[in-house]
């Protein structure tokens, strides 16, 4: 059976496979969607966007550099993975998941439950060989550990021995891992007072331009029926409480 009442900070498919045909994606305006207001952690992805594209500057976005790796790269691979997990401590707070201890990644890893995001895809624009789409979190959907956030736990904790791991790819992985949680809490809008929504024109790819309009995202297009949405907003936003948290199963 569909699910009839959104779930706090989670986007996802209608069962016609749309994600905001009819305006259906208003949801993700409601002041009761959860958590922090959206703009803290927007303003700080975009900043953390701006500082890769100067990087590009330097290291042009191709395949051949994915392995080099400077202070500049990580630099911005400890200040993606920190927004990573800034997101993700977000959701579960906002789903009401609690733990007698300091969230880690233990915990990070069940949002996969709800949001599905090793099927989200993120795309590079104007790059040079392969590796434009990245999928930053695509070992969750086997229960493997993210290789970027791997690299930056290393280089963080032993920067002498670790420095090489911190390289242009997890980086770009890191960054795109932003993106997809952020794409897969309030889909392409900004919540800027006269918001234009950026997802809704393209080349017909797939890809919608992802927040910020730089980097490009495609949504996950195979959830399963049972675990599509099937409300209607325009009744449900007049209810006290419009949304449900979603409730994670913690492996024993």
């Amino acid at each position: 059976m569909p699910v009839e009442r959104p779930y706090k900070r989670t986007v996802r498919q209608f069962v016609d496979g749309q994600y905001a045909e009819g305006g259906r994606w208003q949801y993700v305006m409601h002041q009761q969607f959860g958590g922090p207001p959206p703009g803290h952690y927007l303003r700080a992805f975009y900043l953390l966007q701006q500082d890769m594209q100067r990087l590009f500057e330097y290291i042009e976005p191709a395949e051949q550099n994915l392995s080099c790796y400077s202070y500049r790269v990580h630099e911005l691979l400890l200040r993606a993975c920190i927004e990573v997990e800034a997101n993700c401590k977000a959701i579960l707070t906002a789903n009401q998941y609690q733990v007698a201890r300091r969230l880690d990644m233990r915990d990070y890893r069940l949002i996969e439950q709800s949001h599905r995001l090793s099927a989200y895809q993120i795309q590079i624009p104007t790059w040079h060989g392969n590796g434009a789409t990245r999928q930053p979190f695509l070992q969750w959907a086997t229960g493997g550990a993210l290789p970027w956030y791997q690299a930056y736990h290393a280089s963080k904790h032993d920067r002498h021995e670790s420095f090489r791991q911190a390289t242009f790819e997890s980086m770009l992985d890191a960054v795109a891992a932003v993106a997809v949680l952020l794409s897969a809490q309030f889909w392409t809008y900004d919540f800027e007072p006269v918001s234009a929504i950026v997802g809704a024109f393209g080349p017909g790819d797939g890809f919608d331009a992802a927040l910020g309009g730089y980097l490009r995202v495609r949504f996950p297009d195979n959830w399963p029926l049972a675990g599509r949405y099937e409300f209607d907003w325009a009744r449900l936003r007049n209810e006290e409480d419009p949304f449900q948290s979603f409730p994670y199963i913690v492996p024993t």
